[in-house]
C-alpha cells in the first residue's frame, strides 16, 4: 500500500508482499477496503491509545505533554506506520470511509491533548494564552504537518528539531518552560586489571635460593 498507493494497490501485490496467496489473503479480507480499515486502527492504537496509556501514571501535567509531543511524530523517515497513514489521508478526500477514520483519530488526539491542558490549568500548572481546544488542535495539526516533513526527507527537519518546533508553540500557548528531563547518565565500564602472582623462588642444593632467570 505504501508503495502503490492506498487505491492504486491490487491483490496479487499485497499477497506477494506478504509471501501469502491471493487466495490467502482473500480468506482474512474479502473487500481490500477492510485491510485498509486494519491499517487504521493500528495508526489509531499506536497515536492515541498507546499515547494515553504511556501518561496514565505520571502526576505532572508539563511532562504528560511533552511525552505526548515527542511520541505523536514518526521514528524516522521511513517509518512504516505513518507512511502508510499519510497513503490512506491522501485518499481520504475520495473515499467517504477514510475520510471518516482519519477525523475520528484527529479529534481523539485532540481531546488527548485538550485533557491534559486543562488539568494542568486547573492544577495551576498552565497558564492557557487561549481555549484549550484550539491550542489542542494546534498540536495536533502541528503534529501531522511535521509528521509529514519527516516522512517526505525535509533536509532540516527530523524528529527532535520537529519536537523542538512543536514545544516551542506549546510554552507559548501554557507559559510554561516545559523542560524534558534529562535521561540518566550511563554508569561508566569499570575496567578489570589483572594482577600477576610473583614467581616461586627455586631452592638450590647447598640451601639457598637462586632467583628466576629471565629467558634471553
Amino acid at each position: 500500500m505504501i508503495q502503490h498507493g492506498a487505491e492504486g494497490v491490487h491483490l496479487n501485490q499485497i499477497a506477494e508482499e506478504a509471501g501469502l496467496t491471493s487466495g490467502a489473503v482473500l480468506y482474512h479480507y474479502p473487500d481490500l477496503r477492510d485491510l485498509l480499515i486494519e491499517a487504521h486502527h493500528a495508526g489509531m492504537e499506536r497515536f492515541y491509545e498507546q499515547r494515553v496509556k504511556k501518561i496514565s501514571g505520571m502526576a505532572d501535567p508539563a511532562q504528560k505533554l511533552i511525552t505526548t509531543i515527542r511520541s505523536g511524530l514518526p521514528e524516522s523517515p521511513d517509518d512504516a506506520g505513518v507512511r502508510l497513514l499519510c497513503e490512506l489521508g491522501g485518499a481520504a478526500g475520495r473515499n467517504r470511509v477514510y475520510g471518516t477514520l482519519l477525523t475520528t483519530l484527529y479529534d481523539r488526539q485532540v481531546a488527548m491533548y485538550q485533557m491534559i491542558l486543562e488539568v494542568g490549568a486547573a492544577q495551576g500548572v498552565f497558564k492557557l494564552a487561549g481555549d484549550s481546544e484550539q491550542i489542542a488542535r494546534n498540536l495536533v495539526a502541528l503534529e501531522d504537518a511535521y509528521g509529514y516533513r519527516i516522512i517526505a526527507r525535509h533536509h532540516s527537519i527530523g524528529p527532535d528539531e520537529a519536537v523542538g518546533l512543536i514545544l516551542d508553540f506549546a510554552r507559548m500557548a501554557t507559559g510554561h518552560p516545559l523542560k524534558e528531563t534529562p535521561a540518566p547518565p550511563r554508569p561508566k565500564a569499570t575496567r578489570t586489571t589483572r594482577t600477576t602472582r610473583p614467581r616461586k623462588s627455586t631452592g638450590t642444593a647447598d640451601g639457598s635460593t637462586a632467583q628466576p632467570q629471565d629467558a634471553g
